[in-house]
């Protein structure tokens, strides 16, 4: 196989900020926070930075979603820059990691920080929810509605929030599929399993299958075990060049990219780019910012086949600690919380190096394959060690 960008570029570097509910802290300093500790992993100094890439950068659709753009952390960190990109239109929320490999691997860059950086619970204290802001065009005690962007202006009217999409989305999965409830349970469920270990999750009380069925609707079938938790926070990564001086002692390889638009193309132009097959994964991150989505990535990573999904995830067994796939081993979006992508990267990362701790896996995994968003606004990355 010819040489290709992902070849040419390693994460040399992680950080996160302190993730949490109502932090009611600074952005900017979850930001810098994250950034500096992902720069030093890699045995770097603000100086050696001369990339940037971010999603979705300093202005997005609703309160929160974004904490800083490209040009505040250069101007915070003092960066000098040779490349440097962010924006809400790229490949899914790791599409800021796409670029990055693409610019060390066209050589316009050498070390790229990329970082991610949300404050929706704090947010969310002053605007009200995300369904709430798009009903009321984003004023606190308005009702006037915003008919600016596609969909919304179909839905809004009608009352028809941010989860509808997932409840519409659930209803024709069970019934395409076949599927039960008490099948689509365990993605919470073994989630919450994991996050117990994970010190910075959110929710780490034990889940049960009765506890998912008993819980308040939120868009029938949809329930709130179903939905990812807002939070604040920071993630950030050092994607680097491999022939690089880097002092980082546990690099990860990037071996593959899936950036096309949709589950299953991205997914297939993923399996294009490497030599490693479905059945070479170790672990996967995938995102679930409702349930249903991760069900939707397994089958389009090949891991089963369409419509298999829920049978799958049945009882929990293949996606545990000891199964055939573990899955979320952070707890997901769904326990560890929103971080569009970033978090289940991390987690990869935290897997490959052998530094996940109480809930690092026995197997002590060699490939990883993590993915964000859904239906057309999708990527995905294969990771090595």
């Amino acid at each position: 196989m010819m040489t290709k960008a992902e070849d040419l570029a390693v994460i040399t570097g992680t950080g996160r900020s302190r993730i949490g509910r109502h932090l009611h802290a600074d952005p900017w300093r979850l930001t810098a926070d994250a950034a500096l500790a992902a720069i030093a992993d890699a045995g770097l100094e603000p100086s050696d930075i001369d990339g940037l890439s971010t999603y979705p950068g300093a202005y997005w659709s609703t309160p929160g979603i974004t904490g800083a753009g490209v040009d505040d952390v250069r101007s915070m960190l003092g960066l000098n820059l040779r490349w440097y990109t962010g924006g809400g239109e790229v490949p899914g929320q790791l599409g800021s990691i796409v670029n990055a490999v693409m610019a060390v691997g066209c050589g316009l860059a050498t070390h790229v920080l990329c970082f991610r950086t949300v404050w929706e619970s704090t947010a969310q204290d002053s605007y009200g929810s995300r369904s709430a802001t798009l009903l009321s065009g984003g004023g606190s005690g308005t009702r006037q509605v915003t008919f600016g962007r596609e969909p919304q202006q179909w839905t809004v009217p009608y009352g028809i929030g941010y989860p509808c999409y997932a409840g519409l989305e659930m209803q024709r999965y069970l019934e395409l599929a076949g599927a039960t409830r008490e099948q689509l349970a365990q993605v919470a469920v073994v989630a919450r399993r994991y996050a117990a270990d994970n010190d910075a999750a959110i929710y780490r009380d034990p889940l049960t299958v009765e506890d998912y069925l008993s819980a308040r609707m939120i868009s029938d079938p949809a329930c709130i075990y179903d939905c990812d938790v807002p939070v604040d926070g920071s993630v950030a990564f050092v994607v680097s060049a491999a022939g690089a001086a880097a002092a980082a002692a546990k690099r990860v390889r990037v071996a593959a990219i899936g950036s096309a638009s949709g589950f299953d193309q991205a997914a297939e132009m993923l399996w294009a780019r490497t030599d490693l097959k479905s059945a070479d994964v170790d672990v996967a991150q995938l995102y679930d910012g409702f349930s249903v989505y991760a069900l939707r990535w397994l089958e389009a990573l090949g891991f089963c086949g369409r419509y298999e999904g829920a049978a799958f995830v049945e009882g929990g067994h293949r996606i545990g600690p000891e199964g055939q796939l573990p899955l979320n081993t952070s707890g997901g979006q769904l326990s560890a919380g929103r971080l569009h992508g970033y978090g289940g990267l991390l987690e990869a990362c935290v897997q490959l190096r052998g530094d996940g701790g109480r809930r690092q896996l026995a197997r002590n995994p060699e490939v990883a394959v993590v993915s964000s968003g859904a239906v057309n606004f999708t990527s995905c990355l294969l990771l090595t060690r």
